[in-house]
Parts: structure tokens; C-alpha cells; sequence
């Protein structure tokens, strides 16, 4: 190999080089403009918090199961993964805007009239699409928005998986609540078998009376087995959405013995006009359309004309004999026709943006509609928790008087019954309605776009 040879692939080498390190250090700044992996850090709970990894020892709370799921659920990596996809598109857009360096070497051996001769050569070329009629601009703009849209739907993704882990979270601490109710309630039917059975022992019920006592012992007995099962299916699903097997041993807080106000004092059509401001997947949509506005832009561009430059030296050499030169050029193509090639992708882009756009309206429709459900049924939970406060402590004094009557001979065991009954309905409404105040309020941040740590902030200061 000649000096001119070595010469070329000296330059080749100074060029890549460079090139592929600067492709490791990431030369267009796309880590800066990625959003950050979901965790409670990016959720708003602040930088000194560490991203949970294992159950903790002490029982779970509601910010213990979010920061696990934020941090554990594979679905936090597939949509961050997505976003760093969108992130390297953007740079690809941007590296459009460099020139290109290539490097071609060739060697073979010929023979001729029985004469063997080798031939080499090496070409180094520099081009650079100096005009393109804005396609690069659109392109870059199509990736950005792109990258926006990725970024607002990972924070409409974090908003579900906040929300589904509360939701999962309060299920379990109802499931829990239940068991102990109809524990309780077990408790009382053997009580009022108890009471039923010495009455019958010394001849004052009738066979009747211990047969309903002992019917309705059997499926206190019953309920409570189910509420059980019902509690384990819970910590299974709390488990899975924090991305731990469903068979994950857990220990979780019990509720709070008093509810805190609602955090939501405003009137719904404030709400409503504060999600049209808020909402990740309103503002995904957004850039959605921006997207497909650019990507007419871009589609129009690639029928216009483009200019490129050429630039670099070339060797060759036959038998010994070398050849140095180089070569300069300008390339301006205008597409003239191409089967309407063009015209029916710009039809087809501009039908997208119509699409986008249609998409964008409903959604909006369908998060006014979002806020509106979950204010009522906030309020609707609100009140059925007050009445089935009220429930519980009626029915608590009706078991009360039923059970003393009934112990003193001058009530009905039917009686009894009944207001048992009537009592353990009265502590499972209550669970429920609970669970339903705490779930519809997280519902309805989220409806709003709200949904982060402050809204659990009251519990975690011990704040009524």
C-alpha cells in the first residue's frame, strides 16, 4: 500500500473517530430534553427521596404502595423507554443538518493475455444537503412535538399508575376493615347462639329460636370466611401493582380512624376549565396535532427541490501506477413528476391532522365529562359517608337494647337477629362508603390532572 493510500485512510480515521465519540457523548443534548424516569421524585415528591426498591419492614402505607408501583411497575419503563425513543429522534432530526463523510476502498487482482495485475483505489467523499426546501426544519419539528406528546402521555401514565396504586391500596385496607367487621359480627351471632341455646336449655325458647340463632351464626361464619378471601385477593393485587409477585407477603396500615375534609372545595365548572389547562393527555393530544401539521410540512417539502454539495480526494493506482485527484460537485434535484406520488401523501397527511384534531375535541369532551363524574360521585360519596356513620351508630344502640331484651326474656329472638344483622350491613356500608370517598377523591385529582403526593400530604403530617 502506496503513502497516498495511507494518506486517505488517516483522514477517514481522524473523521470517524471523533465522530463516534461524539456519538457517545451525545452531541445534541437529547438526555436533557428526555423526561426523567418515573419516580417519586418526578411525581413531585422531592429530590432527597430515593426510588423504593424493596417491601418495607414497617406496614405499608399509601405513599409506601405509590412509591413502590412508581418505581416497581413495569409499565413506568415502557413508557419512559418511549420517551427516550422519541428523545433519539429528535437528534436523528438534528443530525440531518450535518454533513455526511464517507469512505470507500476497493482492491482486486486481474489478469490479462495471461499477465497477473492488482489494482486499489480509495475514495474519501464529503456531502452536505446545503438546501432542502424546509424538510429538515419539519422534520425537526414533527420529532419535537413527537416528544412532547411521549413526555405529556408519561405523565398521564404516572396519574394512572398513582391512582391505580391508591385505589389498590384502600381496596386492601377496606378487604382488612371487613374481615374485622365480620369478625365482629361472627362474635355477636355466637353470642346470640349462646344466649338462644341457654334459653332453650332451661325450657324458655323453642327449638325454633335456637335453630334461627344457630342459622344465623353459621353465615356470620360464612361472611367472615369470604371477607378473608376476598382481603387476600387484595394484598395479590396491591402486590401486582406495585410490581411484586401477587404471593408478596404484606402488612398494610389500617384506615384512619377519621376522614379528613375533601380537598376539593371548588365548583365543577372551575374543575372542568382547570383540566383543560392540566391534563397530561390533553396536552399529548396537543402535540399530537403540532405533529401532524409538521408532518404536511415535511411531506410538501420532499417535492420540492434540494441542492447538496460534494467534496473530497480520490486515489487509485493499476500495477504500480498511481493516480491522485479529487473531486468537487453540486447536485440540484427537482423533481418534476412522480405519479402524483406527492399529491396523495400530502392529501393523506392533511387527512392525519383532521384525525388529530377530531381526537383532540373528544378528548376534551370526554375530560369535562371525567371531572363531572368524579365531582358527583365525590359528593355523592361524601354524603353516603355521613349517613352511613349515623347508620353504624343507630344500629349499634338498636344490637344493644335487642340483645339485653332478648337476654332478659322479654324480647324475640327474631329480634336479636334482625338488629344483628342490621349491624353488620351497617359496618360493611361503612367500609364501603369509605373506600369509595377515599378512591373518588384520588379519582378526581386525577380527572383534574392534580393527582401527586399533596393530596396525600394531610395523612402524612397527621393533619385532620
Amino acid at each position: 500500500m502506496t503513502k497516498p493510500l495511507f494518506a486517505i485512510l488517516a483522514v477517514m480515521l481522524c473523521f470517524a473517530l471523533p465522530l463516534r465519540a461524539a456519538s457517545l457523548s451525545d452531541p445534541f443534548a437529547t438526555d436533557a430534553v428526555t423526561p426523567p424516569r418515573p419516580s417519586p421524585q418526578a411525581a413531585g415528591r422531592g429530590a432527597a427521596v430515593p426510588c423504593a426498591r424493596e417491601i418495607p419492614a414497617a406496614p405499608l402505607t399509601a405513599i409506601d404502595a405509590v412509591d413502590l408501583t412508581l418505581c416497581n411497575n413495569p409499565q413506568t419503563r415502557e413508557i419512559w423507554a418511549a420517551a427516550r425513543y422519541q428523545a433519539a429522534q429528535v437528534g436523528v432530526a438534528q443530525a440531518a443538518w450535518l454533513p455526511n463523510l464517507d469512505g470507500r476502498l476497493g482492491g482486486s487482482r486481474n489478469q490479462n493475455d495471461g499477465r497477473y495485475y492488482n489494482s486499489s483505489s480509495a475514495v474519501l467523499t464529503l456531502s452536505w444537503l446545503v438546501f432542502d426546501s424546509g424538510a429538515r426544519s419539519a422534520n425537526g419539528e414533527n420529532a419535537r412535538q413527537l416528544l412532547a406528546a411521549a413526555a405529556a402521555t408519561q405523565d398521564a401514565t404516572v396519574q394512572s399508575l398513582f391512582l391505580a396504586a391508591l385505589q389498590a391500596f384502600y381496596t386492601a385496607q377496606a378487604t382488612r376493615a371487613a374481615v374485622v367487621a365480620t369478625t365482629e359480627a361472627e362474635r355477636a351471632a355466637r353470642e346470640g347462639f349462646n344466649a338462644a341455646e341457654s334459653r332453650y336449655n332451661v325450657g324458655i325458647a323453642t327449638p325454633a329460636d335456637r335453630l334461627l340463632a344457630q342459622t344465623a351464626l353459621s353465615q356470620a361464619t360464612l361472611n367472615r370466611i369470604r371477607a378473608e378471601g376476598e382481603a387476600r385477593n387484595a394484598l395479590g393485587a396491591l402486590a401486582n401493582v406495585m410490581g411484586f409477585k401477587a404471593g408478596q407477603s404484606l402488612a398494610i396500615e389500617p384506615p384512619p380512624a377519621a376522614l379528613p375534609e375533601a380537598g376539593f372545595q371548588q365548583e365543577v365548572a372551575a374543575l372542568i376549565a382547570e383540566a383543560e389547562v392540566r391534563r397530561p393527555d390533553l396536552k399529548a393530544a396537543e402535540a399530537q396535532v403540532k405533529a401532524a401539521q409538521a408532518g404536511v410540512d415535511l411531506v410538501q417539502a420532499q417535492g420540492r427541490p434540494t441542492v447538496n454539495l460534494s467534496t473530497g480526494p480520490t486515489w487509485a493506482e493499476t500495477d504500480r501506477v498511481s493516480v491522485n485527484g479529487g473531486v468537487i460537485g453540486v447536485t440540484v434535484n427537482v423533481p418534476i413528476f412522480s405519479g402524483f406520488d406527492t399529491t396523495y401523501r400530502v392529501r393523506a397527511a392533511e387527512a392525519q391532522v383532521d384525525v388529530r384534531a377530531a381526537q383532540l375535541d373528544r378528548l376534551r369532551n370526554q375530560v369535562a365529562l371525567d371531572v363531572w363524574r368524579a365531582y358527583q360521585s365525590l359528593t355523592t360519596a361524601t354524603q353516603s359517608l355521613k349517613t352511613a356513620l349515623d347508620l353504624v351508630a343507630s344500629a349499634e344502640h338498636s344490637e344493644r337494647v335487642a340483645l339485653g331484651r332478648y337476654k332478659a326474656g322479654v324480647g324475640t329472638v327474631l329480634d336479636l337477629l334482625t338488629a344483628q344483622s342490621a349491624l353488620a350491613s351497617a359496618r360493611l356500608q361503612r367500609i364501603q362508603a369509605a373506600l369509595d370517598w377515599f378512591v373518588f377523591r384520588a379519582t378526581l385529582a386525577q380527572s383534574v390532572g392534580a393527582l401527586d403526593y399533596t393530596l396525600l400530604q394531610p395523612a402524612v403530617e397527621g393533619r385532620p
